[in-house]
């Protein structure tokens, strides 16, 4: 019952693949999901909007610059940076001397033009003062997120591999994946029930109460895993007297893994005389 549950739940992920791609791209990253050297800039961001926020106070009371820069310490070019809203940013850019020409290079990008040299000759024709090598690392790194952003949407993770990864532990996910789920549950909301309702459907075999399998299957029908409510409604009293019985098969599967385990080891060996010698003689 339990392994039917499963594969319900990875139906449910696999009808929802189209809604899961539209939704995988577009995250929020949570701070407390960063990475430590990530959240050392997080908090250095913090400090910043500390800093802003009482140098803003201190102008918008009509203190001048200089003034400001004798009460709290800092720079005056860092105090006239923040007067001028250029200190707002999470990931302080590096300053570039092709901040002027961005619209005209990204517009030939775009067009074609994929010669950094050339891009650079053109530049230089309208006052362009920097070397060839700017505009060579602002190629190389253009080139380098278009490769990134096409890799990222073929890695699209299989509908058996987000069904794994929204039902085990958080704690055993890397960033990324817990990024990854973290989309998709606000994304796919009818997911995250389906898995809810699986989760009940295993813990109410685990503990036996049967009691609670009428109401699981009203709840299940309207969800992504109405067949699995369909067919345990049709199969109800079986499914009661499984739930409540003392027997198992699990005795009988581990037996048949324990068989096909030495069948598979001895690679294509396994004729009936063989495994009964192994099987069978083997316990006399």
């Amino acid at each position: 019952l339990m392994e039917n549950a499963s594969r319900a739940f990875l139906d449910a992920v696999r009808k929802s693949m189209r809604q899961i791609r539209r939704t995988i791209g577009a995250t929020v990253v949570n701070p407390a999901l960063l990475t430590a050297a990530e959240k050392l800039q997080y908090e250095g961001y913090l400090r910043r909007e500390e800093t802003n926020a009482a140098v803003l106070a201190l102008w918008q009371d009509g203190v001048p610059i200089k003034q400001i820069v004798r009460r709290t310490g800092h720079h005056r070019m860092t105090v006239r940076r923040i007067v001028r809203g250029e200190r707002g940013d999470v990931f302080r850019p590096r300053q570039s001397s092709l901040e002027a020409h961005l619209p005209w290079l990204d517009a030939q990008w775009d067009a074609g033009a994929r010669n950094a040299s050339a891009l650079w000759r053109a530049l230089r024709m309208s006052g362009f003062q920097g070397s060839v090598r700017v505009v060579l690392e602002w190629a190389t790194r253009r080139r380098r997120a278009e490769r990134t952003d096409a890799s990222s949407l073929a890695r699209v993770p299989s509908a058996r591999t987000i069904a794994r990864l929204m039902t085990i532990g958080r704690d055993n996910l890397t960033k990324a994946e817990t990024v990854a789920i973290a989309a998709i549950e606000s994304g796919v909301p009818t997911l995250v029930e389906a898995r809810e309702i699986v989760a009940d459907f295993h813990a109410m075999i685990r503990t036996k109460r049967a009691e609670l399998l009428s109401s699981w299957i009203e709840r299940a029908s309207s969800s992504l895993i109405a067949s699995l409510a369909n067919g345990v409604r049709r199969d109800e009293a079986a499914v009661h007297a499984a739930i409540i019985s003392t027997w198992s098969n699990g005795q009988t599967e581990g037996q048949i893994t324990r068989l096909k385990l030495v069948k598979r080891q001895m690679y294509g060996r396994g004729k009936i005389d063989l495994l009964q010698a192994r099987l069978i003689g083997a316990q006399l």
